[in-house]
């Protein structure tokens, strides 16, 4: 028990000592083993903890209090089977409580036994003294759980049935209809459905959803009578968006320039600002895009000569903000097409005209920032921020461009304005669990070359989803008190695939991107360095160099003093309480320093720790197995390397990254003479299903042919006829630089894929042809400041590359 106490006043090692001399005295105490399984439940070592309330269990196998604790780990490591044995066994000692029988029919709904978990839930039902006309919140949640496990049962005349028979006694209205409606779709009961899914249409007519309900219901036949079903709804509802915006994306021709005519006029006239956003969708068609542009252009000319849509109309005209509309629109609909002068030309008509608009500042950093000239985009953003310091949006969006422009004290400056007083903005963001700054920023510190920074964002991202998992701890027991047990069932399935998200990918990938860098360049340690070249300098040189290093060790003496006063004065500000509840729900974390992560000893064993999620949970991404490839290519692992080149074959044998990987692969295996027989065997198998029989060289010129207009696929081509015949340098260069007219991929983002693999090293040095396409590009996209020619102020050649430390620093100092 003194262990127990020492342990919630955080002294660990005293209360294991403790805790141990207690089992030493009485291994056969069920006390003690529970004590200790606590204590590493406290630890976060469940599965320890686990085995711990087992040795207790087989010592007093009916004790309630263990039971719980244990079937409460179980359920957070998922170990189902243990779940169910444990919530039996609770069930059986407190039949009275509906914890014991809720817990017991999860369990089976997890482990999809439906047929048991509705026997178990009915029973439990029959139990609750809830007269008919009584609505009880937690009796209407039961229902609608038994619900949702009959319909994941396919059970869906029980499941309509069911909520006919309990409709009343339930408090959601809106998701019995739902329900009913879905049910009687299945059943093909079409004429009751379709009647459901208009009363639902009757009380939202902006979801989407029972729109497609009622065409699955109502089946027509023709594009008239599929247009009649909108119209009639767009009567009854004269103000909603979507019975006009929904046809859009099924007519065509004529017809869908009169609709398109109509719901542009409203909602330029109203003065709708997403307009555009609304319509992207639409914009996979080139015959509809050709439609929007002509009627759209039209009434910008119109406007400016006659403030009306058209010259042929009289009527009431149109107020000035109309054209500014028209304009914004414009604005966006030539960026999303790649035109971005003409993009420019409007937004800067609508800000002559309007110079208060966020909106317009907005847009215009957005385009400088899809012509790649991400300086330009921060200032126009900035500057949309200044005009409303107090929203919150704005600035986000302001220190993302910032960050996407490496400037990240400008951005954690933006964000301080709305952070807590007395933290740094970045400590504040880390403990609010800002994930879209922290992927941001070690993205900008990656292509600064501060590698150590960079992890330490990606290592930050990792544990707020280790929090997040460790979180749901809390609602095991909750949830059934309080009966939200959907709710409760949609939390574990997101617990199970929460590493599919976005962000973790993000942090996963620049994490693996840039282990895999410091295996290839190992950060050397500096004095070392400069003791070597010291030896081949002149007296001169030398005492040169010794100043330079005394005024760079004093600014650096400076800074760190500087940060150690902030840090410190951060602690202080911190308050006690807050520490001692992180360090009782999480225990102490280990403090990550960028110089120790950068330095670590095996790279890439740190890299599978952020690629294993990624191969469980995201193995439909081509990016998860190449990256995989990656690794287990330095570690010389060849069956893991097959495994994931196979993989990534059958997701997309097209893609440019793959060719580079079977390349290297496939001479990897032929330069590895001793592998074992076995091995070596299996290895040729599957090679001859890829390569069919075809040498590498020739295997490369298909590739080459087969994709003669793309730009990815020619680098990728272009850089593996390097790697496999340096003599070809001319040719592979002239190979990765076409930019002739049947190119489909001219695009910023590919042609500086391919001007950054001219600076770093992909073809040798080539430095006229880097110029030449340089200049090429140039005349592409002028705005683009990767391909500006360099001048004695900035040289933007250089400053492109984002795959070195020195040229990061460049970038960073001119910004």
């Amino acid at each position: 028990m003194k262990g127990l106490t020492l342990n919630c006043l955080g002294k660990k090692e005293e209360a294991y000592e403790f805790v141990r001399k207690g089992l030493r005295n009485d291994v056969k105490s069920h006390v003690c083993w529970h004590v200790y399984g606590l204590l590493q439940r406290s630890d976060k070592k469940y599965d320890e903890a686990i085995k711990c309330y087992r040795n207790a269990l087989k010592l007093d196998k009916d004790n309630l209090q263990i039971l719980r604790d244990l079937s409460l780990l179980q359920i957070q490591m998922r170990d189902l089977e243990g779940y169910r044995e444990t919530r039996y066994q609770l069930l059986q000692l407190r039949p009275t409580q509906r914890a014991s029988w809720i817990g017991y029919a999860i369990a089976y709904h997890l482990l999809k036994d439906y047929d048991m978990a509705l026997k178990l839930l009915e029973e439990f039902r029959k139990t609750q003294q809830i007269p008919p006309n009584k609505i009880d919140y937690e009796y209407s949640e039961l229902i609608l759980y038994q619900n949702q496990v009959m319909r994941e049962a396919d059970l869906f005349q029980e499941s309509l049935e069911h909520i006919e028979t309990y409709e009343k006694q339930i408090c959601d209205k809106l998701i019995v209809e739902e329900i009913k409606g879905e049910m009687l779709l299945k059943l093909g009961r079409l004429n009751e459905a379709g009647e459901v899914y208009r009363e639902l249409i009757e009380r939202n007519a902006e979801n989407w959803y029972y729109y497609e309900g009622l065409e699955k219901a109502l089946q027509p036949s023709t594009l008239e009578e599929r247009l009649q079903i909108y119209e009639e709804v767009s009567k009854r509802h004269p103000r909603a968006v979507s019975p006009r915006r929904l046809p859009l994306n099924f007519v065509s021709g004529e017809k869908f320039r009169e609709l398109m005519d109509k719901f542009l006029r409203v909602n330029f006239s109203k003065g709708c600002p997403p307009l555009f956003t609304t319509l992207k969708s639409l914009y996979y068609n080139p015959e509809k895009v050709s439609t929007i542009q002509e009627l759209v252009t039209g009434y910008e000319a119109s406007l400016k000569t006659c403030d009306l849509f058209s010259t042929c109309e009289n009527g009431e005209k149109e107020p000035p903000t109309t054209l500014l509309w028209v304009r914004y629109f414009l604005a966006q609909h030539f960026d999303k097409l790649g035109q971005c002068s003409l993009a420019l030309d409007y937004i800067n008509a609508a800000i002559a005209s309007t110079p208060t608009l966020i909106e317009l500042f907005y847009l215009k950093a957005k385009i400088y920032k899809h012509v790649g000239n991400l300086k330009e985009a921060a200032k126009w953003m900035d500057e949309a921020q200044s005009l409303d310091t107090a929203d919150r949006f704005i600035n986000s969006k302001c220190a993302k461009y910032m960050l996407r422009a490496n400037m990240v004290k400008d951005a954690e400056e933006m964000c301080s304005k709305f952070t807590r007083e007395g933290t740094s903005a970045m400590e504040n963001l880390n403990e609010m669990q800002c994930m879209w700054f922290q992927t941001e920023c070690a993205a900008a510190y990656q292509r600064l070359g501060k590698y150590g920074d960079a992890l330490k964002k990606c290592h930050e991202v990792e544990r707020h989803f280790f929090e997040i998992t460790d979180d749901q701890f809390d609602f095991h027991t909750y949830c059934m008190r309080k009966m939200t047990l959907r709710a409760y069932v949609d939390l574990l399935r997101l617990e199970d695939v929460l590493r599919k998200h976005a962000f973790y990918f993000k942090a996963a990938r620049s994490a693996i991107e840039i282990y895999l860098k410091l295996h290839d360049n190992p950060l050397t340690n500096e004095s070392k360095e400069q003791e070597v070249n010291s030896e081949n300098l002149s007296a001169k040189e030398l005492k040169k160099m010794l100043s330079k290093q005394r005024r760079a060790q004093k600014k650096a003496k400076l800074e760190e003093e500087r940060k150690h006063a902030e840090r410190e004065r951060q602690q202080k500000n911190q308050k006690k309480k807050r520490d001692e509840e992180e360090e009782e729900t999480s225990g102490p974390r280990e403090e990550l320093v960028p110089e120790k992560l950068e330095r670590v000893e095996n790279p890439l064993e740190e890299a599978i720790k952020f690629l294993i999620p990624l191969k469980n949970l995201i193995g439909d991404d081509i990016e998860t197995h190449l990256l995989a490839f990656e690794i287990y290519f330095r570690k010389g692992k060849f069956l893991l390397m097959l495994q994931s080149v196979k993989r990534a074959f059958a997701i997309n044998s097209n893609n440019p990254w793959l060719h580079e990987c079977l390349i290297k692969f496939s001479k990897a295996v032929s330069d590895h003479s001793n592998l074992p027989e076995i091995v070596s065997k299996v290895l040729t198998q599957e090679m001859q299903k890829i390569f069919v029989n075809k040498n590498l060289e020739s295997f490369n010129e298909e590739f080459l042919k087969h994709n003669a207009t793309s730009i990815q696929h020619q680098l990728s081509g272009a850089k593996m006829m390097y790697f496999l015949d340096k003599s070809r340098q001319e040719k592979a260069i002239a190979v990765a630089t076409r930019l002739d007219k049947n190119m489909r991929d001219k695009n910023v983002k590919t042609l500086t894929k391919v001007f950054e693999a001219l600076l770093d090293g992909s073809f040798g040095s080539c430095h006229t042809q880097c110029e030449e396409y340089q200049a090429a590009c140039h005349k592409l996209f002028p705005f683009t400041s990767a391909f500006m020619p360099a001048t004695n102020e900035d040289d933007s050649s250089i400053a492109s590359v984002n795959h070195t430390a020195i040229n990061h620093d460049l970038l960073s100092n001119e910004i």
